[in-house]
């Protein structure tokens, strides 16, 4: 039997299928078999995401600072118009708290490697994003206040296009990887990726709680 041999290094080269690769010199490590991408902590994907978050919160508790320092300088809260309608800001709240759900589903289907699962869920998350955007150009107009009318305007106006710029850039990266899913060839990190941003979609989420609060409820308080 012909032992294929590495000519350059002339060592025998083990043999892979039908294909020859060089045999590992003395003392070194074959990590041929490990897998390319992980999740969680072992993906540089996961830090990046944690570390945007951390910046991005900042960003929310620092508007969320400026709201109450400017109502603690005016006499009357809001200023000239009434509070904003509770009607369509709950609703948004009801639509993307339910999203979570399949945002989840969509995590852990990736987590297994799971196409099917992840182009059902994804899809689906997808579509709730959409809906919670167009309600959300609606509830743009029902603050009952122009961007420019005073200090409360300003910073209600700033509260709610902060988190709608977050909204429609994660609607936008899970447009992306759902086209993904469906029509290309995938590697592993593809998985990874959905499941990071399903991590950020979960953070979407909750930065919207005390937003509505501060919204909705600070000034009926």
């Amino acid at each position: 039997m012909n032992v294929p041999h590495d000519h350059e290094a002339g060592r025998p080269a083990a043999t892979i299928g039908t294909v020859a690769v060089p045999a590992l010199a003395a003392g070194a490590i074959d990590v041929r078999e490990l897998p390319s991408f992980g999740f969680s902590h072992r993906s540089l994907m996961w830090w990046g995401t944690a570390g945007l978050m951390a910046i991005e919160s900042t960003v929310f508790a620092l508007a969320i600072v400026m709201y109450f320092y400017l109502r603690s300088h005016s006499d009357t809260w809001p200023m000239s118009t009434p509070p904003p309608e509770l009607l369509w800001g709950t609703l948004n709240t009801a639509i993307l708290v339910i999203s979570a759900w399949p945002n989840q589903l969509a995590k852990r289907a990736a987590e297994r490697l799971d196409r099917r699962g992840v182009q059902i869920w994804l899809t689906t998350c997808l579509a709730l994003g959409v809906l919670f955007l167009i309600v959300r150009a609606v509830e743009f107009t029902a603050l009952n206040v122009r961007w420019d009318s005073d200090a409360y305007g300003s910073i209600v106006w700033l509260l709610l296009a902060l988190h709608t710029t977050h909204l429609v850039t994660d609607a936008w990266d899970t447009t992306v990887l759902d086209v993904l899913f469906f029509t290309g060839p995938l590697e592993g990190k593809r998985y990874v990726d959905v499941n990071e941003n399903a991590i950020y979609w979960d953070f979407v989420v909750l930065s919207w709680l005390p937003i509505y609060a501060v919204i909705y409820l600070a000034p009926r308080g």
